[in-house]
């Protein structure tokens, strides 16, 4: 009998999940200088985490032989400030969001119950529905108008077993937003939880932060993370803004000690300088406008408009995404090929905001390329 046998027959159906590469990676594959290598696609801070953090992390050393608290009272109170939102209404994951998009699927999926995910949009959700049981209903962001929701689409798939419903807004990998009206039709027609992934909303306009719906709607959960605009990727520190009963059964589920004495230290640190979070909100929105110019300069690419950190690529140059994106490569730029994403056909990449010294090398070394 080999594991073969034993191992979940769904868990057979996946493949694994496909990061951005690393800097690492593509200097041991393509011997190149790591501090030449432009990365690009990870959605990453590329100014990186608040300075006060280091020597945070310095002081808690001295700390890590103790387990870290369950529930860090002062970081609640800093998330809690920093959403307007009440303490009693935020969850903290300690895989980023993927812990808080996990644990909500332990707690509502039963088998054959269904899920509903419009795609092209983030793959962690249809992997953590499908190991929990669940049937994927998929709806769609539309490609010919660009990238908008459908919401026919999700509407026409809601049935009695619906049990959640994946609305990501910044849409990863579009960076499109969703329409407040559109959200709102779907959470007031179902009973359903309605996930509203705010991973890059901060760098979004105001109004389209829907964070204060957790407390309009008891159907609503929206989540949140550090690894963005924070700069706190390595440190995989997540939240979610839901009703008090959705919060009360995921902490009966939640593993105890998922985030480390270290992240909570950093999380708290970087909600604590402002300067430093507004300094890289400004330089981010201001470095994604000039990539955006930059880019929209080749007639052989489509850029969508975006309001994330990242910006969405069609490449009509007669190479597939897979192609660009080696060529870019062996020039030590990492783009994000989009060819893992369901519902993409294989022409798009994504590329992350840089320093603006990144973006200029990112811009000329694609003038070499799209000829």
């Amino acid at each position: 009998m080999s594991i073969d046998d034993k191992v979940r027959s769904i868990v057979k159906e996946f493949k694994a999940y496909v990061p951005g590469k690393s800097k690492e990676e593509i200097a041991r594959n393509y011997g190149i200088d790591p501090e030449r290598i432009i990365k690009l696609g990870s959605n990453e801070n590329p100014w990186g985490c608040s300075p006060k953090i280091e020597e945070k992390l310095i002081n808690e050393v001295s700390n890590l032989h103790q387990y870290p608290q369950p529930i860090n009272p002062e970081l609640m109170d800093e998330i809690s400030k920093f959403t307007k939102m009440p303490v009693e209404n935020i969850i903290v994951g300690g895989d980023g969001a993927d812990e808080v998009i996990d644990n909500i699927m332990r707690i509502l999926i039963d088998e054959g119950d269904e899920v509903i995910i419009p795609i092209p949009t983030f793959t962690q959700y249809a992997i953590s529905a499908k190991i929990h049981g669940a049937n994927i209903k998929w709806a769609k962001f539309d490609e010919e108008n660009g990238f908008k929701l459908d919401v026919e689409s999700v509407l026409n798939n809601i049935t009695e077993k619906t049990k959640a419903i994946f609305l990501c807004t910044p849409n990863n990998p579009a960076g499109n937003v969703i329409p407040k009206e559109d959200i709102k039709k779907i959470v007031e027609s179902t009973d359903a939880l309605v996930m509203i992934d705010h991973a890059y909303i901060e760098y979004s306009k105001e109004e389209y932060d829907l964070t204060s719906w957790a407390l309009k709607y008891d159907n609503v959960l929206v989540l949140r993370t550090f690894s963005k605009v924070f700069g706190l990727a390595g440190q995989r520190v997540g939240y979610g803004v839901t009703s008090k009963k959705v919060v009360d059964y995921m902490m009966r589920i939640k593993p105890i000690f998922s985030l480390t004495r270290a992240s909570q230290v950093s999380a708290i640190t970087a909600l604590q300088d402002k300067e430093f979070f507004e300094k890289c909100l400004k330089e981010g929105i201001e470095s994604r406008e000039e990539i955006y110019q930059g880019l929209k300069k080749f007639k052989q690419l489509e850029v969508y408009p975006t309001e994330a950190n990242y910006m969405l690529v069609k490449v009509k140059n007669g190479m597939n995404s897979s192609e660009f994106c080696e060529a870019l490569l062996k020039k030590g730029v990492i783009v994000r090929d989009c060819y893992s994403f369901e519902g993409l056909e294989p022409y798009y990449f994504r590329v992350s905001i840089g320093t603006f010294e990144e973006n200029e090398r990112f811009l000329k070394i694609m003038s070499e390329i799209v000829k």
